[in-house]
């Protein structure tokens, strides 16, 4: 899942005050059929639905549990997408991966996707057990997977200055094949997505191109925040750097074709690495983003604005926590204070807020950026308020501006739901920059 989609939805019920109704009640234009009557659940089931085009769920399984839910109810996304999660493992556990690999390998992946998938609404509850102990097992499965793929994903742990950075790498059969390196997409998530979901939305595309791929988390993305208890930080050159150094020990790795992706929340993370590591050939934002606490502030009431604004921490946060219990609140909003709180391991809404808006490309920053960078938007995406140009206008003559269509069915945020429109668009782009490199 990525935080900066679900901004869709916040921002069509901005305003948000605890006398407004709750969003199970309503409605909002987006361009898919709902699949609950909570705007946040189906939304959050679009996602899931997603990881179908690129083996991580299957639609039949997702629509079930989708007609099971109780629409705003955690408990009952936790029990269903658990039931499926454990009824996947077991059928993978069953099966003879010597004699069926296929058949393990891609019931291990739906498994790891399910379980994922039951505890992302528990994490207003820092305590919960299960979101480390259904985490674990997820990781478990997605490893059995991952060691039946032709490609096999080979989990490394890169050491960044005071924490650890988890990568997996995936080496291309043409390198397997041929005796000289090949182009290498690294590729980050956001504010909430585990990496594993970064195999599914392009990684497959990515390694039928003949090229490596290799995904990371630093602090702040899942695993990290869950066991090393670490929370973003600003500096994230301080998180690319060490995997970059790590990948010029790789003799598979094509150094001069090297690009750097960003998903989501990502699509700042990666032009703010790149600001300070000039070893990238060309940089993706997915899509194109300069301020997420901006969007965020931009959905809050004038009255809400002007706390946070005053520096009063202790009347905002309890504004905000009032909020994040209250059953009129819409759940994205309640979600989003949860999630902001998780990931950047604050119990003070305030915090989290002014850290988040300390995590910002600004043009000092983007005139760093020495490499071409392609900038995505959605169409139909109004989540990001227009950042996109924004964006694209910082970087100048470096900036391909592309804009995927509604009518295509690829107009939100990330293109949720035509992963292979954004792979082909993003690919051959990258493509063509790599045939410029000497």
């Amino acid at each position: 899942m990525q935080l900066s989609k679900s901004l869709l939805l916040l921002a069509a019920q901005s305003g948000i005050a605890l006398g407004q109704s709750n969003s199970t009640n309503g409605t909002t234009d987006l361009a898919f059929l709902p699949l609950s009557t909570d705007d946040y659940f189906s939304f959050v089931l679009l996602e899931m639905l997603s990881l179908s085009n690129g083996g991580g769920a299957a639609t039949g399984e997702v629509m079930r549990a989708a007609g099971k839910i109780e629409a705003g109810n955690y408990e009952s996304f936790y029990t269903e997408f658990k039931f499926l999660a454990d009824s996947l493992h077991d059928v993978a556990t069953s099966i003879n991966a010597t004699k069926f690999p296929v058949s393990a390998r891609e019931a291990y992946f739906r498994a790891a996707s399910y379980y994922r998938a039951s505890v992302f609404f528990l994490t207003g509850n820092q305590t919960d057990p299960r979101l480390f102990d259904v985490w674990d097992v997820a990781l478990a499965d997605f490893d059995q997977a991952i060691s039946l793929t032709d490609a096999k994903g080979e989990r490394v742990t890169v050491k960044g200055p005071g924490f650890d950075i988890p990568v997996v790498f995936w080496k291309s059969p043409k390198a397997s094949k041929c005796k000289g390196p090949v182009p290498t997409i690294l590729l980050g998530s956001g504010y909430d997505a585990p990496q594993e979901d970064s195999y599914h939305a392009l990684g497959r595309e990515i390694l039928d191109r003949g090229w490596n791929f290799v995904t990371y988390e630093g602090p702040g993305q899942p695993t990290v925040r869950r066991d090393q208890g670490l929370g973003f930080i600003p500096n994230w050159w301080d998180v690319v750097t060490p995997v970059v150094d790590y990948l010029e020990t790789r003799p598979e790795v094509d150094m001069k074709r090297l690009a750097l992706g960003g998903l989501s929340f990502g699509g700042i993370l990666a032009p703010l690495a790149a600001s300070r590591e000039p070893r990238f050939a060309a940089v993706l934002a997915i899509d194109g983003l300069y301020d997420l606490s901006k969007v965020i502030l931009d959905a809050l009431s004038p009255s809400v604005i002007q706390l946070y604004e005053s520096g009063n921490q202790t009347a905002f946060d309890a504004y905000m926590n009032a909020v994040r219990v209250s059953p009129q609140a819409p759940t994205i909003f309640k979600w989003f204070i949860a999630q902001g709180l998780w990931s950047f391991n604050t119990e003070s809404p305030y915090d989290w807020l002014k850290r988040l808006g300390a995590i910002k490309l600004d043009q000092d920053i983007l005139n760093n950026v020495t490499c071409p960078v392609f900038v995505g938007k959605g169409e139909g995406d109004d989540v990001v308020g227009g950042q996109e140009q924004v964006v694209a206008g910082m970087l100048g003559s470096k900036a391909y501006f592309y804009e995927f269509k509604t009518a295509l069915g690829a107009g939100a945020h990330c293109q949720l739901g035509a992963e292979p429109q954004l792979a082909q668009a993003t690919m051959d782009w990258v493509a063509e920059v790599f045939e410029t490199v000497a």
